[in-house]
């Protein structure tokens, strides 16, 4: 009888430590060049440019060291639909945000600060607010409310 998980799969596709190395120090390097360029002044193009080195980061990771490269196309195809749509859904969401902008603003702002809701024991509704008993700590035990157990030896 045969085991259906003795069947040696193989390694794919060997990759050189050279290419491996290469692509760490690629990474290494935008991760850098992106502090840099946080700190200059670039305006609105920050984002973008900020975005452009993120999106060639995650082409690197993804090409080399999940092996995107070397798969077959629908595997590529797949991946990168769903990168698309995920993008997708994400830039309709961000478009709709400055629908609300001006009711944010005109909003008016209160100076005082919240009023101080008193805190209730756990199983006591917010609604009904008694003060809690004197609470007295029974040495060795966990909780100041706990009551001991005479069972058990101290």
């Amino acid at each position: 009888m045969t085991d259906s998980h003795d069947h040696d799969h193989g390694f794919a596709h060997p990759v050189s430590v050279k290419l491996l190395l290469s692509v760490f120090f690629s990474l290494v390097f935008l991760t850098v060049l992106t502090i840099v360029l946080n700190d200059l002044p670039l305006g609105s193009a920050d984002i973008v440019i900020a975005m452009m080195i993120a999106t060639l980061k995650a082409s690197l990771v993804m090409l080399f060291f999940m092996h995107m490269f070397w798969e077959k196309g629908f595997n590529v195809v797949a991946f990168l639909s769903s990168l698309f749509f995920v993008s997708l859904f994400i830039g309709f969401t961000l478009m709709d945000t400055g629908s609300y902008r001006d009711d944010i603003d005109s909003f008016p702002e209160d100076k005082q600060p919240a009023p101080r809701v008193p805190r209730t024991a756990p199983g006591v509704s917010s609604n009904d607010v008694r003060p809690m008993p004197p609470a007295t700590l029974v040495e060795g035990s966990i909780s100041p409310l706990a009551k001991p157990n005479p069972h058990v030896r101290l």
